[in-house]
């Protein structure tokens, strides 16, 4: 089914139009009325050249860097940042930089573009007849309706969505319908409006208006669904997103150039302060049906942006950027998944976003900062993606890049101005991107501490251990987790201390699991290499960044298979339990750290491991993170010393300190 899915099919392009294309599907709701709001005095250059800038941040930004170019940096199908750095960050280890900043900075769009799209739709009741003294933006109706819908939105996530996305296609197809009809209608009274489309006009407003190119903070909102539509790219495959994408355009380019005629056919004393072009152009017989679609457009863009949230701290989980958290799979679709704690923070986030602000036009004001960095940090990742992936010739990478900077930026300089209006999403972004680089430096810092020994060194010592009668049996089978890499004859020294120094632990068999990470997503491969018959066991997993290391699972279905091919007996050791042909027992050892009093630490080192280590309470233990059973797993608590104090004693004899 999926992989139909993602092959080009009249199924796939609508579900490419339900799933991809929300965020950006719904903008011709604000965007001009923001315009109309920052713009001034209203005239046809002013018109014109707002048009001519939406429709070539539209080709440039959209058609040409995500649709033509980023799209080919999939990920065995899976697009995102951090599908992205896999793919790229061999060419350098400050690339998780950029991917950090990235993805947080799109979470923190997670926070803002629901409570701006459902207000803007339910701020339109206020143009129907007998609910214009009920519904005016801002006030107690609004924000109430905007905060149930928003709750009960993020109430519905732990039940999975697969139901309702079964609908989402239909209903986002009729949406694009609508606003292309809607706009043709009005391109017709005036066919002048046409002429929007030639970039003089809009190079004109950006010259010759007094605000000039801070009007592009507004004209931004016309593409910012567009870094969501690559995070989705695994949902409905390149080719599917490529060929709605000509549809969509169409659609939202005839409703942008449709407000253009309706605002133009309008007296020149015209006030549009608080006027929304959207509404006015629809009919008003079907203005309360329009008003319904569009909420229900909001709600399926609202909801793409929460699983793509969702689905990009699971990667970073599964990348060292994130504590590890519970996650839950609500249903049996692959890829979709539900985290708790990361589903009422978006949701706390949101609905104080929309009591904060109260108007979608107050929202708007706010909007497209986040969103400018992350695709800044997009460009940046592309560039090391065209040249060392694609080995494309560096002028020609250059030269692309050059053009993406530099709009990028612009808009970057546009929306700089929006920082006092900021400080509640700033907040929020430096908490994830700190958040981010503390777990991914920490981790750092304890894999550099790891140090390795050759397992067959070690083999005449856990044979020893094995035989010795007076060590209380610890289990019949021990398993401890390695970070040593996949078919490596390394242990860890820490593992081979916890079993002949710390409280020794003697077991028939000692088996040494590893997990190794694979940029596929979903690979889920193992072997096994018996070190030493009967007695040590090494079990590798290759499991893609998207799969939840279930070891416990995984292990049972390993031992299962082995004892079908005859390589395993797992009948109990114990003469009392044996000739019952009962099964042995398995007992899993956690190593954990802990910070250490004996390091000598700066104040940056200290911060960092002090803030690792708090993080760590909050976040799942190992053996939840795993998927093992407490009853059958032994916690071992191990300080972690960077930088030991360096202490030089000098010994004086008892005699002379008597004297």
């Amino acid at each position: 089914m999926e992989t139909s899915i993602k092959k080009l099919s009249a199924g796939g392009m609508l579900i490419a139009l339900g799933i991809i294309f929300g965020d950006i599907g719904t903008s011709p709701l604000y965007v001009f009325q923001t315009l109309l709001e920052e713009g001034g005095h209203i005239n046809q250059a002013f018109v014109l050249g707002s048009i001519s800038c939406i429709f070539w941040t539209l080709t440039l930004q959209t058609t040409f860097k995500y649709i033509f170019i980023t799209l080919q940096a999939d990920n065995r199908g899976e697009g995102g940042i951090f599908s992205l750095y896999t793919i790229v960050r061999h060419s350098g280890k400050w690339l998780a930089i950029p991917a950090m900043i990235g993805a947080a900075t799109l979470l923190a769009d997670g926070i803002i573009t629901p409570p701006i799209s459902v207000t803007s739709a339910i701020e339109g009741l206020h143009l129907v007849k007998g609910l214009s003294n009920v519904i005016t933006p801002g006030n107690k109706n609004v924000l109430f309706t905007v905060t149930g819908i928003l709750f009960l939105l993020f109430f519905a996530q732990q039940f999975g969505t697969r139901r309702i996305g079964s609908v989402f296609g239909p209903v986002m197809l009729v949406w694009f319908l609508m606003l292309g009809a809607s706009g043709f209608g009005q391109v017709l009274r005036e066919p002048g409006i046409i002429k929007a489309l030639n970039p003089y006009y809009g190079i004109m407003l950006l010259l010759q208006h007094p605000r000039g190119v801070f009007l592009l903070g507004a004209v931004f909102l016309c593409t910012t669904g567009a870094e969501a539509l690559y995070s989705d790219l695994g949902h409905c495959g390149k080719k599917n997103i490529q060929f709605s994408w000509l549809f969509v355009k169409i659609c939202l380019l005839l409703n942008y150039l449709g407000q253009g005629a309706w605002i133009l056919l309008q007296p020149a004393s015209t006030d549009f302060n608080g006027t929304s072009p959207f509404f006015q152009i629809i009919p008003q017989s079907m203005l309360f049906p329009a008003i319904v679609l569009a909420m229900s457009a909001t709600i399926i863009a609202s909801q793409a942006l929460i699983s793509g949230s969702f689905t990009l701290i699971n990667e970073a989980i599964c990348l060292d950027f994130w504590p590890s958290i519970r996650t839950k799979y609500p249903t049996d679709i692959r890829g979709q998944v539900y985290i708790p704690a990361m589903n009422w923070l978006l949701c706390a986030g949101c609905i104080s976003v929309a009591l904060y602000f109260k108007t979608s036009s107050a929202m708007t004001a706010a909007y497209g900062f986040s969103i400018t960095i992350a695709m800044l940090m997009t460009t940046i990742l592309m560039y090391y993606f065209m040249r060392d992936v694609k080995h494309w010739p560096q002028w020609v990478v250059i030269l692309i890049m050059s053009v993406f900077v530099w709009i990028e930026i612009s808009f970057f300089v546009a929306n700089i101005l929006k920082l006092a209006k900021l400080l509640f999403f700033l907040i929020f972004e430096l908490g994830l991107i700190g958040t981010m680089y503390v777990w991914f430096k920490a981790s750092q810092i304890k894999n550099s501490l790891l140090h390795y020994v050759k397992i067959n060194e070690q083999l005449s010592s856990l044979n020893d251990i094995s035989k010795d009668m007076d060590i209380p049996k610890f289990a019949t089978h021990a398993v401890y987790l390695t970070r040593a890499s996949i078919f490596s004859e390394l242990i860890e020294q820490s593992i081979i201390y916890s079993i002949l120094v710390r409280n020794p632990k003697r077991a028939d068999v000692y088996w040494f699991l590893h997990v190794e990470k694979s940029d596929e997503p979903y690979t889920m491969e193992y072997s096994v290499n018996e070190v030493c018959a009967d007695k040590i066991v090494r079990v590798d997993f290759r499991l893609g960044f998207r799969v939840q290391p279930r070891i416990n699972v995984l292990f049972r279905n390993v031992l299962e298979n082995m004892v079908q091919d005859r390589q395993l007996n797992i009948i109990s050791r114990y003469p009392s339990l044996q000739k019952h042909l009962l099964m042995a027992d398995f007992r899993f050892v956690i190593l954990e750290k802990f910070l250490s009093n004996n390091n000598d630490l700066n104040r940056w080192e200290k911060f960092i491991l002090n803030c690792y280590f708090n993080l760590r309470k909050c976040a799942q233990t190992e053996q939840e993170a795993f998927g093992l059973d407490t009853s059958e797993t032994k916690v071992e608590f191990l300080p972690l010393v960077y930088k030991p104090f360096k202490v030089r004693l000098v010994y004086v004899p008892y005699a002379k300190l008597t004297n």
